[in-house]
């Protein structure tokens, strides 16, 4: 099974909140954490299975347009990140979210002191 990774990027907080309950209710896909980047922009992730992660991200867009001003900026999906990228951006599962991790495997949470 190839784990990836989805963003989804939107503006303002409750877009993000909608895209974010969309996506891990339209696939088997555990959400492992947002940003915010300023100027109203907040940014989701996700991991799973490739295909999982396709459909989240789908879903996740789809729903957006729920909320009065909500708007998705950019999305971006990437199979198989290097571990490098794990250990430095925050994609990575931890031990807050281990509990709702489904299906996927060989992804070791990061232990936090």
């Amino acid at each position: 099974m190839s784990i990836a990774v989805g963003m989804v990027e939107t503006l303002g907080f409750p877009a993000v909140v909608e895209a974010a309950d969309a996506m891990v209710k339209a696939a088997r896909v555990t959400l492992v954490g947002y940003e915010k980047i300023g100027s109203g922009r907040v940014t989701v992730i996700v991991r799973g299975d490739v295909s999982e992660v396709q459909a989240s991200v789908a879903a996740g867009v789809d729903n957006v347009k729920r909320v009065n001003g909500g708007q998705v900026l950019s999305t971006h999906i990437i199979a198989r990140p290097h571990e490098n990228l794990e250990y430095v951006l925050p994609i990575r599962y931890t031990e807050d979210v281990d509990q709702f991790r489904e299906n996927v495997t060989n992804i070791r949470p990061i232990r936090r002191p």
